[in-house]
């Protein structure tokens, strides 16, 4: 496997476009990406496209028509919440084996405001349905029942919950291409409407419209266009092995444990080593479960991490310095793809305000139900 590189990121900022169709809306994130890389479309050799709600429509081609039809190979991909991710992962494997020396990853989507829905296009799969076994289909309630469970076996409180949201809204006041720039207060968030106890509204991810995009080539290239590249040091997917776990219950935690003990052997290093995380935060539970899945502090120690603010950014290792799920936005195509972008900004010092000083490893992580799980280790050279 030869060593990869990333040399041109670019995403547009996450809100709603209806006057935009998603092509447009990827094609704008590709040209920004590939002039961040100083290439142009002739200089790719392999697309790979990720996109959900559309992903029977061609959309890697649609993008390809408005920013330059070169002939090359293009790869349509959905994967639940991981498809950017995993269209970045396409890309990746593509250079990393030596079948082509550059690669564009795109992510991107385009939901406006229908929301979070559970397993749409399950197709009809009562598991994985809107209403699903028990209502645990839809996603609040799996990740509400997913709080709950921490609470009970560790005492974490809703308190401890809230405060992710209050960290990553206060985040976000210095991402320009953050969905919502808003600070809101503790009390603020706890009093919200509930939406499945214990995440009330502020601790729920928006949904909208948006894309990312990831130029990657090897790492001998990268040095004719750049002197920063980022190394892609390792680049994981899994799924969820079987099991005989409770369906009323989908395990959100395996998946990512898996993928972060992978991860971490092929970069060589340990959570100790990572400067900074984005993390899947979809539901405020979800960023706290996930420092435990990840290893960055131990078993029912992720309220205590909180409450010392050790995961601000100028704590001890700041998770979603972006403004995460929660403020950024999540359309879900789109979400992998940004995530790699931001830590891509932090390890060349191009992070403005949110910068984590000194950052010289970073760490992607996104999850889909149903399942997948992406896990990206990017290092500074």
């Amino acid at each position: 496997m030869r060593d990869v590189a990333i040399i041109g990121v670019g995403m547009i900022k996450f809100g709603r476009y209806p006057e935009k169709t998603v092509p447009e809306l990827a094609g704008q994130a590709a040209l920004l990406a590939l002039k961040d890389a100083g290439m142009d479309m002739k200089d790719i050799e392999l697309m790979a496209s990720g996109n959900l709600y559309q992903s029977n429509a061609m959309v890697g081609q649609r993008i390809m028509q408005t920013i330059g039809q070169t002939g090359i190979p293009v790869i349509n991909v959905a994967n639940a919440c991981a498809t950017g991710s995993t269209a970045f992962r396409e890309a990746y494997y593509a250079v990393a084996s030596g079948a082509y020396d550059t690669a564009l990853a795109i992510g991107s989507e385009q939901m406006g405001k229908m929301g979070l829905l559970g397993g749409g296009a399950a197709g009809g799969d009562p598991a994985y349905s809107t209403e699903g076994v028990l209502g645990s289909g839809l996603m609040p309630a799996v990740f509400g029942m997913a709080g709950v469970e921490h609470m009970r076996k560790y005492g974490t409180t809703q308190e401890q919950f809230a405060k992710v949201s209050v960290k990553n809204h206060k985040h976000s006041l210095h991402n320009p291409y953050s969905q919502y720039q808003t600070e809101v207060g503790l009390e603020d968030v706890l009093n919200a409407r509930v939406v499945s106890w214990p995440n009330t509204l502020y601790m729920c991810c928006p949904t909208g419209d948006g894309a990312a995009a990831a130029v990657l080539c090897t790492m001998e290239k990268a040095r004719q266009y750049t002197t920063k590249p980022i190394r892609v040091a390792a680049s994981v997917l899994t799924s969820d092995p079987w099991t005989q776990r409770d369906l009323t219950m989908p395990d959100i935690n395996t998946l990512t444990r898996h993928a972060a003990k992978e991860a971490y052997e092929k970069a060589g290093i340990g959570p100790e080593d990572l400067d900074l995380i984005e993390l899947h935060d979809c539901f405020a539970t979800a960023e706290l479960l996930h420092y435990e899945n990840l290893g960055i502090c131990a078993e029912g120690e992720a309220g205590r991490m909180i409450d010392e603010g050790a995961t601000y950014v100028g704590g001890k290792i700041p998770v979603n310095a972006s403004g995460g799920l929660l403020s950024k936005g999540h359309p879900l195509g789109a979400t992998g793809v940004a995530n790699v972008c931001e830590i891509v900004w932090h390890l060349r010092g191009e992070a403005g305000n949110r910068q984590v000083e000194g950052a010289k490893v970073g760490l992607a992580h996104v999850i889909g139900l149903g399942s997948a799980c992406t896990l990206q280790v990017l290092e500074k050279v």
